[in-house]
């Protein structure tokens, strides 16, 4: 019996998709997989965060105490702005029902920026540039009601939580890039950060002021005001919406639910408006 090899056809093992082709899929398909992942981490992260102990937020909040400390001694003004906004967040977290171990402390800042936030361990930010925009308590109440309900409702952690997960993400594919995104969040800065909430953490904290301010005036007026005054102040300057909208997004939308509840729980939209004191009046 004769045996002979048998000729082995060209191409037999090669596939016959082009190579950049092949790489192209794989790379997408890794991609897909490694967006999925962080997804599913980023809602695990969601879940956990708000049954993280309140004084472990305020641990990670502590960087925010010593740049205070080195910062310079506010004017007479400022500390008298600075007594009346905190007590004003006392009298709101009762009203809010805030736990006793969740204090909110409220930091004055003299800087032109249009902007208050709430962020980590209970700190609210209320900028200069935000209240000589504020005309009356009533509207500076529905700011300070809606920062404070993120503070009760957890926000803050659920966002920094969010927010280190997309960094990660980013990190696989450009490590530069998600170190700037993860550093303001565990650095030394990161106290003084806003951190942007999404759409349903917003309306619940709209929802969360309203009850305050009906409580503290006996009607609603107010609540709406923030948000004509900002746009119109954007419209005037022919730019884009102030920082303060930036991070509340779809104003008239809000403004229109606002209507609604009002409607529906039956609060009066109209009412009498209380003064702010002289001191912040003359801003």
């Amino acid at each position: 019996m004769e045996y002979s090899n048998p000729k082995i056809p060209e191409g037999i093992n090669s596939s016959k998709e082009h190579p950049l082709k092949e790489f192209s899929l794989l790379l997408g398909g890794i991609s897909l997989l490694i967006a999925a992942l962080f997804f599913l981490l980023a809602a695990v992260a969601d879940l956990i965060a708000p049954h993280i102990p309140f004084e472990i937020e305020q641990q990670a909040a502590s960087q925010y105490t010593k740049i205070e400390t080195d910062a310079p001694k506010p004017t007479a003004e400022a500390q008298q702005i600075q007594r009346y906004l905190q007590q004003l967040a006392d009298d709101i977290s009762a009203e809010l029902a805030l736990p006793a171990e969740m204090p909110v402390t409220v930091h004055y800042v003299e800087e032109e920026t249009v902007n208050a936030f709430a962020t980590l361990g209970g700190h609210i930010i209320i900028m200069r540039g935000l209240l000589e925009k504020i005309p009356d308590e009533n509207v500076l109440t529905m700011v300070m009601a809606h920062e404070i309900a993120h503070i009760k409702h957890r926000d803050p952690i659920r966002g920094m939580g969010r927010a280190i997960i997309f960094g990660l993400a980013i990190s696989t594919i450009s490590m530069a890039i998600g170190n700037q995104i993860i550093d303001p969040f565990i650095g030394s800065s990161g106290m003084l950060t806003a951190l942007h909430y999404g759409r349903e953490q917003e309306t619940e904290a709209d929802e969360a002021a309203l009850p305050v301010l009906y409580k503290r005036y006996g009607h609603l007026d107010g609540a709406t005001e923030l948000f004509r005054i900002l746009n119109k102040e954007s419209a005037k300057r022919g730019i884009e919406p102030l920082e303060f909208l930036s991070t509340h997004p779809e104003s008239q939308h809000r403004i229109e639910r606002i209507k609604n509840i009002a409607t529906t729980e039956e609060w009066p939209i109209d009412g009498q408006r209380t003064p702010l004191p002289t001191t912040i009046e003359k801003l």
